[in-house]
């Protein structure tokens, strides 16, 4: 009778510990399948919207490929998602471009003026320092603001950062002024294993889709609770539009498949 029984625990068993196996599995085929559908938007010209964390920011931003941005998409961005429109741009290039953080800027300044350090003490309510490094307008645009405008400018740092290794700080240094209306955020060298902010999630879905590493991104906000918009709104929206949704866990999880 024990053996009856012995013998019937481990078939059981071993049945939650397949259908355990087989689920997850499915769930890395969905996941991946749902990534490859966000790189091939990307390639396209076509949004992505990424969802951080509920943990973190838990917003939700609108991304398009820098070399893709038309003055459209600007627009897209401004009525449908309503956030501040960035430039994310990957490290490395970055760094050849003698760009730091704007927090550090200010750091830096406080001998200056001591209120300085006071304002760049501490982290922000998600638990990281923001990306943000200086903000620019190409010197071919008027204002900098218009649609027309912060499209060519956004395109053209594209160029820039196509071009890094040969006349792309020469370009950037040239043709662009600051202060301005695009900015630029900084991506963290190791990417989602160092921050898993949008910046970071937005660089690794460009570098998957062997684009050039920058992305114009928006938070989504809500204009009835005027807070973030939720991500349930935001799949709606995304269904409704044809727009690929992604969560920071399936990035997070792919990456170490990878």
């Amino acid at each position: 009778m024990a053996n009856t029984s012995l013998t019937a625990y481990q078939k059981v068993s071993n049945y939650l510990n397949f259908s355990k196996l087989y689920n997850e599995f499915l769930l890395q085929i969905t996941y991946l399948s749902q990534i490859e559908e966000a790189i091939a938007a990307l390639r396209d010209g076509k949004f992505v919207l990424v969802h951080d964390d509920k943990g973190r920011e838990d917003e939700i931003d609108m991304v398009i490929a820098a070399e893709h941005v038309r003055p459209q998409h600007v627009a897209t961005m401004r009525n449908d998602a309503g956030g501040l429109l960035c430039l994310a741009i990957a490290n490395e290039i970055t760094v050849k471009l003698g760009l730091v953080y704007m927090h550090d800027i200010i750091q830096s300044l406080s001998n200056i003026n001591p209120i300085f350090s006071k304002l760049t003490s501490g982290k922000s309510p998600y638990g990281d320092k923001p990306s943000f490094s200086i903000a620019v307008n190409h010197r071919d645009t008027y204002t900098g603001i218009t649609d027309v405008d912060r499209a060519l400018t956004i395109s053209k740092m594209a160029e820039v950062c196509k071009e890094i290794d040969s006349s792309g700080i020469d370009e950037f240094a040239k043709n662009f002024r600051a202060p301005g209306h695009i900015p630029i955020l900084i991506a963290s060298k190791g990417l989602l294993q160092e921050r898993m902010g949008h910046t970071e999630l937005c660089i690794y879905l460009t570098q998957l889709a062997r684009l050039i590493p920058a992305a114009a991104i928006c938070e989504m906000l809500d204009s009835t609770t005027h807070r973030a918009l939720p991500a349930s709104k935001a799949k709606e929206y995304a269904d409704k539009s044809g727009i690929p949704f992604l969560e920071a866990g399936q990035l997070k999880t792919y990456t170490k498949a990878a």
